[in-house]
């Protein structure tokens, strides 16, 4: 094991998975010397040369199809977007053409590339770089969603993600990647798409969270237990495929379930859940699931402001403790 951060840990793999398969390759915006602006491609440039790193125009209509034509043509693309609201500019290309052509070529097509980039709050980016987005593409057949939270999760879910043979959205988050964790040394660790994380088991409350709001959720459940409310704490770590049967399982103990996110809470990954929650475990329920994200708004420059949109702890506390109150009365 190695301590690692999350921008290291995906840096790593890229650079390993490139060594092993030379038909990995990656290309994006500033990648190269600049190394991408959080350093998750330092130094590919000059270990595997241009002809692997490849900088592309601003250009991401463009460079996502040209991806999606490597894909068809044999290539493994990693095609890094500098913020994944620029995911916006080529939707045409990521739900009309990769999600589809496997399915409209009868199987024989593979699209095995990964679009990956960072997104969220904590820069003050302000409303075009700092949106959540992984929700648009939870509702678009043959696109894989995946949401790591720590630098092991990122490590061994992006190995997953590059030797998949179906295009796979991989959303980073700008606050994790100077976080640091333990990442396995082997070069083959890898966490199989569909399968949670209970990071801490509880008999009270399940509390399911996504990217920050995996550490948010342990700090919040560090709190509870002062008071004598045990907490437990899921991340999905892949919203497709998602793990339906551990987060049922979980509420069915507890009674009681908060989803939280980062994303808008109207139309967010947090709506399909409870709705899974409910459908499933209706019966177990003592009180509704409870959903939090951000304020119907635009995300603002001001970082004061910005954290006024985007559910805190003290917001989590608060819907922990209103599910706990509305199944005892």
């Amino acid at each position: 094991m190695s301590i690692k951060t999350y921008a290291m840990a995906i840096r790593d793999v890229i650079a390993e998975e490139m060594r092993k398969d030379q038909t990995v390759f990656i290309m994006g915006e500033d990648i190269a010397k600049q190394g991408g602006i959080f350093g998750c491609t330092k130094g590919l440039l000059d270990e595997f040369g241009g002809e692997r790193v490849r900088i592309t125009p601003i250009s991401e209509a463009g460079f996502v199809g040209a991806g999606i034509g490597a894909a068809c043509a044999g290539m493994r693309p990693i095609v890094e977007l500098m913020y994944m609201d620029f995911t916006y500019v080529a939707m045409d290309q990521l739900l009309n053409q990769a999600a589809k052509i496997r399915y409209m070529f009868g199987g024989k097509a593979t699209i095995p590339m990964v679009v990956r980039g960072q997104q969220g709050v904590g820069r003050g980016n302000a409303g075009q770089h700092s949106q959540c987005v992984e929700q648009f593409f939870l509702h678009i057949p043959g696109m894989k969603v995946i949401m790591p939270s720590s630098p092991a999760d990122a490590a061994g879910l992006l190995r997953t993600a590059i030797r998949d043979n179906n295009p796979v959205m991989f959303f980073e988050h700008k606050a994790l990647y100077a976080t640091k964790g333990e990442v396995s040394d082997d070069p083959e660790f890898a966490i199989p798409f569909g399968k949670a994380n209970v990071l801490k088991e509880g008999k009270d409350v399940t509390i399911i969270g996504t990217h920050l709001y995996v550490g948010k959720a342990m700090n919040v459940a560090k709190t509870l237990a002062a008071e004598g409310i045990d907490v437990e704490v899921i991340d999905p770590r892949t919203l497709v495929p998602m793990d339906t049967e551990t987060m049922l399982n979980s509420v069915k103990k507890t009674g009681r379930a908060v989803v939280v996110h980062e994303a808008h809470k109207i139309g967010g990954a947090g709506a399909e859940i409870a709705s899974m929650l409910t459908e499933g475990a209706f019966k177990y329920l003592d009180a509704p699931v409870a959903r939090l994200g951000a304020k119907q708004c635009t995300l603002p420059f001001n970082l004061g402001l910005e954290n006024a949109v985007v559910p805190q702890e003290e917001d989590i506390i608060k819907a922990v403790k209103s599910v706990l109150y509305q199944s005892q009365n």
